[in-house]
């Protein structure tokens, strides 16, 4: 009896031990990746929120991200031509606010498929006061990409423009779903959720 108390005894120190060594597993945070719109490790071309300009890191994780799935409409940014007429166009729209002018360079990219080029011409057209035309390019956009956070930011603060903050809200948490919470996209939204209704914004 004493003999099988002891092995009890011991047996139950050895697994405590093992329990006790277990490595340990960092969890992911659920979400992730940007789907090519800024936040979340998405696209640094994208958000008005991150330099226009990629840098060496961002060009390692997007080639490391590409060697492990199919190539997708990111990989247009490895083409010098398409990135340096895509800066210009960006620069036009936040450096010169010359919405009609970037509506142009965006569309003479030939790439309105790209839910980046999309969802700035949405945004411009949204800028010179079109919301019907803004609408269709964001759609656009979000049918490219529907994780492209850029665009649930954008087009939620058209629809706080609109008087839509129902639906604004349902953008907020599909930018939350997509980077989480902290992400810039998620707090331009929010901010502009918690000002009084017909509040001018900044975006």
């Amino acid at each position: 009896m004493t003999n099988s108390v002891i092995r009890f005894a011991t047996l139950a120190m050895f697994l405590a031990g093992l329990t006790a060594a277990a490595p340990v597993v960092p969890a992911l945070a659920a979400g992730g990746g940007g789907g090519g719109g800024g936040g979340g490790g998405g696209d640094p071309y994208a958000s008005p929120y991150e330099s226009p300009a990629p840098s060496q890191a961002t060009k390692a994780t997007r080639t490391t991200h590409r060697a492990k799935k199919k190539p997708d409409k990111q990989s247009l940014f490895d083409d010098p031509a398409f990135a340096k007429a895509y800066r210009a166009a960006y620069a036009t729209i936040y450096d010169r606010n010359d919405y009609a002018a970037a509506i142009d360079e965006l569309k003479a990219l030939g790439h309105d498929e790209h839910p980046n080029v999309a969802n700035l011409i949405g945004y411009s057209y949204r800028k010179l006061g079109d919301y019907k035309l803004s609408q269709v390019w964001y759609e656009r956009a979000l049918k490219a990409d529907p994780n492209h956070v850029l665009t649930w930011n954008y087009y939620g603060l058209w629809q706080i423009e609109q008087g839509n903050r129902d639906q604004a809200v349902y953008h907020l948490s599909r930018i939350a779903a997509i980077c989480g919470s902290d992400c810039a996209e998620y707090r331009s939204l929010a901010d502009a959720l918690e000002k009084p209704p017909g509040t001018g914004l900044v975006y």
